[in-house]
């Protein structure tokens, strides 16, 4: 029962996370064909406001878990051998965990500048 479970939880978590990565890409498509910024400081001052800053963050959120839950199900339906599984989920984790680092430093920095 317990694995039925969390394989429904993945399952909604893909499908909320691709709602949210979608909606955010149509908002942000709008807003650079619309209204874009016409230089790195008008960027800048756009990305700073609190509301697009917060969207920025949870748009990568939302596509770092995106891709933890389906890098995850990927390795767990077809790695068998269990100490090879458990490397490559390690090393993913890592590695996004890196890339949320990254992401958080980026989005901070352009909108402190």
């Amino acid at each position: 029962m317990s694995r039925r479970a969390s394989g429904l939880r993945a399952w909604f978590l893909q499908r909320a996370t691709a709602i949210y990565l979608l909606l955010f890409i149509i908002f942000m498509l709008q807003q650079m064909i619309l209204n874009p910024p016409q230089d790195f400081a008008a960027w800048q001052g756009w990305v700073a406001q609190p509301l697009i800053g917060l969207g920025l963050i949870l748009f990568f959120a939302s596509l770092l878990l995106h891709a933890w839950v389906g890098f995850r199900d990927v390795l767990i339906d077809y790695v068998h051998p269990t100490a090879i599984r458990v490397t490559l989920l390690t090393l993913a984790g890592f590695i996004l965990l890196g890339c949320a680092f990254w992401v958080v430093k980026i989005i901070f920095t352009a909108a402190t500048a």
